[in-house]
């Protein structure tokens, strides 16, 4: 099997089943949608698997993006609740939620934070994931905690590096911005993966690039992560320069990294761009994935709500034979007490 952008799995000899990872349908031609082929794909034939893991779906419910195209995007607790227990019924066993104010603005209130939490908690048993705000919580790391040890999710962000995340507008030949440096630093790094250990969260890696792998592979050679750790691979299009190409290929590139042997449990993700491609290469190398309207709000699939990206993901799992985590079996895989 060959990983490029128009990828091309050949099912026996003499025959293949090809999708273009780049072909943009119109909503009545969903049907032949890259993730609809690809699922084809991948239900005819026998992939090799090393292992047939349980599936973790971690969905990305809402970050900061605003309803420009898809109005299905949570902003209120109780709207975010309301998705999560959608998602959770889908086949996700993990939400990842961004605070935001009823109007969809930025929030990084503790208050706020809490109370999704509380909301959540009181509709399902899925495990709760929150952010440490990006670029958009500035502040030194006990600032940046604040939220965190107010709303006590199950798991939070912590991206183990820095990288640039001004977008490039390929129309104007400009970038959008050019001050957008995510700065985090080994000690700051090192702060938030301690503490978080204090409180019982477990931190979830934000893994831009290889380096970022190959720093999570020596914090835990340092003892500063507990095995398996948590991972989100983003990649990227939309002229998002942070991490790699949200491409099968893109995501390949990770492969030889990976900390040996179950080390690591990561998803990946796909800023600006259709998760589908590259969650049938992340499902068939035993990794994880994590769709979400946060990420990307599917036009080409008439706007649907966080719950059918999920159940989308689940069935190209269950498809190939491999289960899907329910949130109790994924506390068990990461090896996180019960709730």
């Amino acid at each position: 099997m060959q990983i490029v952008d128009d990828v091309t799995v050949h099912v026996d000899e003499g025959a293949t089943v090809q999708t273009n990872a780049n072909d943009v349908t119109a909503p009545n031609q969903v049907e032949q949608s890259a993730s609809h082929r690809i699922g084809h794909c991948i239900r005819s034939i026998n992939l090799i698997l090393p292992r047939r893991s349980h599936l973790i779906i971690n969905v990305r419910l809402n970050e900061w993006e605003r309803r420009d195209t898809n109005h299905k995007i949570p902003y209120t607790a109780d709207e975010i609740a309301e998705d999560a227990a959608q998602c959770h019924a889908a086949g996700a066993s993990i939400v990842h939620v961004h605070a935001r104010g009823p109007n969809g603005g930025k929030s990084n209130s503790p208050e706020l934070y809490a109370e999704i939490t509380r909301k959540i908690h009181a509709r399902c048993d899925v495990l709760i994931h929150t952010t440490l705000g990006n670029v958009d919580n500035p502040g030194d790391a006990e600032h940046r905690l604040k939220h965190l040890q107010a709303s006590l999710p199950d798991i939070a962000t912590v991206d183990i590096g820095s990288t640039n995340m001004d977008r490039f507008n390929a129309v104007t030949g400009q970038f959008k911005s050019t001050d957008k440096v995510y700065a985090n630093s080994i000690e700051s790094c090192t702060h938030f993966a301690k503490v978080m250990q204090e409180l019982g969260v477990k931190p979830s890696l934000g893994i831009w690039t290889v380096s970022f792998m190959r720093t999570a592979d020596i914090f835990m050679k340092m003892g500063l992560l507990a095995e398996p750790a948590l991972a989100i691979i983003p990649l990227c299009g939309g002229g998002r320069i942070a991490g790699h190409d949200a491409t099968p290929e893109g995501l390949a590139a990770f492969y030889h990294a990976e900390p040996n042997g179950d080390l690591i449990q990561w998803a990946v993700c796909t800023k600006h761009a259709n998760i589908f491609p590259v969650a049938a290469a992340a499902i068939a190398h035993d990794g994880h994935v994590a769709p979400g309207l946060g990420d990307y709000q599917y036009p080409e699939l008439g706007c649907p709500p966080n719950a059918d990206l999920v159940a989308k993901c689940a069935a190209m799992s269950r498809d190939i034979g491999r289960p899907v985590a329910t949130p109790s079996e994924a506390r068990a895989m990461l090896k996180m007490k019960a709730a």
